[in-house]
């Protein structure tokens, strides 16, 4: 049994306060509001090259490959010109020992999938994108590239994949790399409880973004792990579930020195930092149309996320203070928010690294998700969410903040031995199995 108790770093607010809203109120609206049309397809480029490296890690396997659209699925109201993806070419070799050992023989492990339905195309039509000329903390991929997909994130959920290694390995420690500001051998050497003492506010609440973000990967990735294959009629069927010893060799603090805990409540406060953008996204909210050419639904989808903003201020308005952040000499803040936006956009970069398909997927829209809440929170002005013509932003930011905010499900950690079958009864995003 996991247990977090009292204050959330950095935040003017308690775990038990954030547990208690979130679980009983938020998480079961995030849960409905990503099940419609303008949640679920997601514009994304997974074939842009690594920036920093030669990408010789990419796994090409089936297992981790994109089932690509076909000219005719592609919404011609969404694209503008329906495009084929380009193929992998041939610099696309798999050295990924550890890609291998766990995609060996079932191409759904890892795998994109991109089917669209007559429904889905019908529901794309008149969608249009607009420009953004905000102050963004992330790299935007062009959406009218040749090379940008859509995806529908409901048939490709953030799950284990086995995609680990060297390669993951490099992902972490370059990421945690521009985290800390600092070099760092391994982002496993990092103390929470030491490296966070002597960091100013700025730097600390940088740390515990990134960290929470790596929280919630591993914890996705323990809630739904690669199981045992079940046999039927003579073959193989693999399936996802939650791994307990999985989880406790990430969290445990016994496993951990102790960390673990702390890295938990680090997902505590990246929630908070992205449900308080949305909360102050307010303004932009309700003028907003949602549109996806399915009145009711668009109605729907305002009202779910007016209701969200409208708990969250009941319940937890103030429990971060974005206005601590950068308060100090105006030229000294302005420089230290200009580093702190780099690096975060050298974070971004890094995604396009990421070996595995459904890896980068993910990365990248929580990534983007976090950059969307840090540009509401720190590059504009509360009256300027009133004004079209001073904020705006994209339909893929909007998706992004609110699927990453729908991952940090917050839950103390209950385990339950049933039939001498370990199973996970709570496991932070709200995977339920009980006694079987």
């Amino acid at each position: 049994y996991l247990q977090l108790e009292g204050q959330v770093e950095d935040c003017h607010c308690q775990v038990e306060t954030v547990d208690k809203v979130n679980n009983l109120k938020i998480f079961p609206l995030l849960q409905t509001l990503v099940q419609y049309n303008y949640f679920k397809f997601y514009p994304v480029n997974l074939i842009k090259p690594c920036p920093f490296w030669h990408d010789d890690n990419r796994c090409v396997l089936r297992h981790c490959s994109v089932n690509e659209c076909k000219e005719t699925e592609l919404p011609a109201g969404l694209r503008g010109k329906p495009r084929l993806l380009n193929k992998r070419s041939s610099n696309d070799i798999d050295n990924d020992v550890d890609c291998k050992k766990y995609a060996a023989e079932n191409d759904v492990l890892g795998k994109i999938d991109s089917t669209l339905t007559d429904q889905d195309k019908r529901a794309f039509v008149g969608w249009k994108q607009h420009d953004d000329s905000g102050d963004n903390f992330c790299d935007i991929d062009d959406e009218n590239a040749s090379d940008v997909k859509y995806v529908n994130l409901l048939l490709n959920p953030e799950r284990f994949t086995g995609y680990g290694g060297k390669s993951a390995h490099r992902i972490w420690k370059t990421i945690y790399n521009e985290n800390c500001f600092t070099p760092a051998k391994s982002y496993k050497d990092i103390a929470i409880s030491g490296f966070t003492q002597g960091l100013c506010l700025e730097k600390r609440a940088f740390f515990r973004l990134i960290s929470g973000m790596h929280a919630s990967v591993n914890i996705h990735l323990s809630a739904k792990y690669l199981l045992p294959a079940t046999f039927m009629r003579g073959k193989s069927s693999f399936r996802w579930g939650p791994n307990v010893h999985e989880f406790q060799n990430r969290f445990s603090s016994e496993n951990t020195n102790g960390e673990g805990p702390l890295k938990l409540k680090n997902l505590y406060f990246a929630y908070l930092v992205l449900l308080r953008a949305v909360t102050k996204a307010a303004p932009y909210w309700e003028k907003m149309d949602f549109y996806t050419g399915n009145t009711t639904e668009d109605e729907s989808v305002k009202r779910i996320i007016l209701d969200i903003v409208s708990i969250a201020k009941s319940n937890c308005n103030g429990s971060f203070d974005e206005t601590e952040l950068f308060a100090g000499e105006p030229e000294k803040a302005l420089a230290l928010k200009k580093e702190f936006r780099d690096h975060f956009r050298n974070i971004s970069k890094i995604m396009d690294c990421v070996g595995c398909n459904k890896c980068r997927l993910w990365g990248k829209i929580q990534v983007r998700g976090i950059g969307t809440a840090l540009k509401i929170l720190f590059s504009v002005k509360n009256e300027a969410l009133n004004n079209a013509d001073k904020f705006h932003l994209k339909r893929p930011e909007i998706i992004s903040l609110i699927n990453t905010l729908a991952r940090y499900y917050l839950s103390n950690f209950k385990f339950i031995d049933c039939r001498h079958r370990l199973q996970c009864n709570q496991l932070s995003i709200g995977y339920s199995n009980g006694c079987k």
